[in-house]
C-alpha cells in the first residue's frame, strides 16, 4: 500500500503537463476556484488570467492499475513539448473523490514536490467540479486547459488514446 501511495505522489507533484486533444466548443467561462494547498490551507488556482492553465485534476483512486493517462503525463513531463512562456501546468488531487487517507495523500504529495519543485493543490470539497459543471469525476484522471480569458478550452476524462496523443500535441501548440 505504501509503494501506491509513493507512485501517486510522484506523478501527481512530478507531471508538468499532459493531455489529449479535445477543444470545448463554445468554450466555457469559468472563475477561479479557492481550494487548499498541500497544508490545508485555502489557495486559488495560480497564474490565473496571466497564463493559460493545464491541469490534471486526479482522483487518487485513478492512480491504482493501469492508465494510459497516468503514462502520458509522465511522457509530457520528460518531453517537455507541453511548457512554454505562456502555460503552467500543474496537479490539482480530488481527495474529495477517494476513501484512502487524505492526510497520507496530501503528506506524500507535499514531499514529492518540495523535491521536484512541482505544483499540487487539493480539492477536498469537489469545488472545481461543482463549480465549473465538470459532471462525475470519481475514478477520473481528468485533463483541463483553461486559457488567459479563464475560459476552459479543453476538457477530457477518459483515458487517452495513441490517436489523441498527436492531436493534443498540435492542440496545446496555441497555448504554449
Amino acid at each position: 500500500m505504501k509503494i501506491k501511495f509513493f507512485a501517486l505522489a510522484a506523478v501527481l507533484c512530478g507531471v508538468a503537463l499532459s493531455a489529449e486533444a479535445q477543444p470545448l466548443t463554445p468554450a466555457r467561462k469559468v472563475k477561479n476556484v479557492t481550494i487548499c494547498d498541500m497544508e490545508g490551507k485555502p489557495a486559488q488556482l495560480p497564474y490565473w488570467g496571466e497564463k493559460n492553465l493545464f491541469i490534471f485534476y486526479v482522483d487518487p483512486d485513478a492512480y491504482i492499475g493501469k492508465n494510459t493517462t497516468k503514462d502520458f503525463s509522465s511522457e509530457i513531463e520528460e518531453n517537455k513539448r507541453c511548457s512554454g512562456p505562456n502555460i503552467v501546468g500543474f496537479g490539482v488531487i480530488n481527495t474529495s473523490a477517494t476513501k484512502l487517507p487524505k492526510g497520507l495523500i496530501r503528506n506524500m504529495a507535499r514531499k514529492r514536490c518540495e523535491k521536484s519543485g512541482a505544483l499540487s493543490l487539493d480539492d477536498q470539497t469537489g469545488e472545481m467540479v461543482k463549480q465549473w459543471g465538470l459532471g462525475d469525476c470519481d475514478g477520473a484522471f481528468a485533463m483541463i486547459v483553461v486559457n488567459k480569458q479563464g475560459e476552459v478550452v479543453y476538457f477530457r476524462k477518459d483515458e487517452i488514446t495513441p490517436e489523441g496523443k498527436e492531436e493534443f500535441y498540435k492542440f496545446i501548440e496555441q497555448y504554449r
